[in-house]
């Protein structure tokens, strides 16, 4: 089918698929259960840097960028259905492949290949600073030890090999739909850390390694609506990793029942509000607890606090088993993408399944012991790859797949489309100097001392 239409394209037969032909692709998936896989999909770790994202933009100014990055993300899953809808295709490499032949289609592959091995190493990097603590926290100790396992490098190690490498071998996605869904869960639980903002006081009574008497400016404590700092780098690159899921977009309404455009654009609409609303109460008050103090990873923050917490401890576990359990779901789009490229047309063997899944939790682990900190992996993903997926790709899809004897170029959803893709290049270009300054700069800003 897929054939005769692209055929009666390159006749000049130019024509949307009427709706009751693309129905042959008619899942069973409900509305409902369609919101909370797209949700799951948008939810990761960018959870974690946004109130840091916060303390370096003012409320207000963080509340601007995460209202038009939400509205921008909304917008770029219109212009993914309006493609898929001319031409009756369902994934994102092969969108890339109708619309710029095969180099289309291999970097698109290599686009969310790099993307999702960003998301990998920020939810092993979770794992390498909080596991330690919880350890510690059983332990009852309120300071680390120099023992092997209160080491965060092999403890990334040991889960990798012991979890993540099993759940990563099984043969379909599909096995992984129940951790999935308790990961999300866990992750949800995250947002009863807000009530942390009621019983810690600021300035606070112990932070890093000053004591209680040190002198804390009265500004530290200060709430602030519009600043503008070196690290105001990261907040663009932050925001746009929180919202990317359009790899995923394609596939679910695949699974949709009902499929329409309309629907699925209101599944997109309501799952981007929901986040929308999580991540901006998470940010606000993770910021109004620790105002200048509100470090890249928000777990870390609290336990500076009171490293015994129990409810920070309950929140840390739940964190560790959400991005522990989200590593293999997010390790299989890798593998899918690569065996596209390097063994295309193939027959499924295990011998290549395992090789790759190995090989790639052994890069991302090594990619965690060697880069400082989870900012650095914030930064360059979201200044990278987050652009191309939510703005750049969407765009010059829309330009190239949608018939110019429908829309020509000098129409308006055509320019839009332009302006898009371009505003894209803007964001990228932006954030990546800004950042490649901060590196250069030589500040020390380490995070948490790490």
């Amino acid at each position: 089918f897929i054939k005769m239409e692209l055929q009666k394209l390159s006749n000049g037969h130019h024509h949307l698929i009427p709706q009751s032909r693309v129905l042959q692709f008619e899942g069973k998936t409900s509305f409902g259960m369609s919101v909370f896989n797209l949700s799951n999909a948008i939810m990761g770790s960018g959870i974690l840097g946004l109130s840091y994202a916060m303390s370096n933009t003012g409320i207000v100014l963080f509340l601007i960028l995460l209202t038009c990055i939400a509205c921008l993300s909304c917008y770029s899953i219109h212009l993914l259905l309006r493609s898929a809808g001319v031409v009756g295709i369902r994934a994102y490499e092969q969108l890339g492949l109708r619309a710029f032949g095969h180099p289309g289609k291999i970097l698109a592959a290599v686009i969310i290949t790099l993307h999702n091995i960003g998301a990998m190493s920020s939810y092993l990097f979770i794992v390498k600073y909080e596991l330690p603590l919880v350890i510690q926290t059983f332990l009852g100790q309120t300071s680390s030890s120099d023992d092997w396992f209160m080491n965060g490098n092999y403890l990334i190690i040991i889960v990798s090999v012991c979890i993540i490498l099993p759940l990563a071998l099984m043969k379909h996605l599909g096995y992984l739909g129940y951790t999935s869904g308790f990961s999300l869960s866990c992750m949800v639980f995250f947002l009863s850390v807000i009530y942390k903002r009621f019983n810690i006081t600021c300035p606070l009574d112990t932070f890093g390694n000053h004591s209680v008497d040190t002198v804390v400016p009265d500004e530290a404590c200060t709430t602030k609506y519009f600043t503008v700092n070196q690290e105001t780098a990261y907040t663009i690159p932050i925001l746009a990793f929180a919202f990317v899921c359009h790899p995923e977009v394609l596939p679910i309404y695949t699974e949709l029942s009902n499929p329409t455009k309309r629907r699925m654009q209101s599944i997109g609409n309501v799952s981007v509000l929901g986040m929308f609303i999580m991540y901006f109460f998470t940010a606000t008050f993770g910021y109004l607890t620790f105002y200048e103090n509100t470090e890249a990873e928000l777990l870390h923050t609290y336990s500076m606090v009171d490293p015994l917490d129990t409810l920070i401890l309950c929140v840390r576990l739940a964190v560790l088993v959400a991005v522990t359990l989200t590593v293999p779901v997010v390790l299989f789009p890798i593998r899918r993408a690569l065996q596209q490229l390097l063994f295309p047309g193939k027959p499924f063997h295990w011998l290549r399944h395992i090789t790759i899944a190995v090989t790639l939790l052994f890069a991302v682990n090594l990619l965690v012991i060697l880069v400082p900190n989870i900012r650095d992996i914030f930064g360059i993903s979201g200044a990278t790859t987050a652009p191309s997926l939510i703005f750049i790709l969407p765009g010059l899809f829309y330009i190239r797949i949608i018939p110019s004897d429908q829309e020509p170029m000098s129409s308006r959803p055509k320019i839009q489309a332009a302006c898009f893709a371009a505003l894209g290049f803007i964001f990228m270009t932006m954030s990546l100097t800004f950042i490649v300054l901060d590196w250069i700069s030589g500040e020390n800003r380490s995070l948490g001392g790490h």
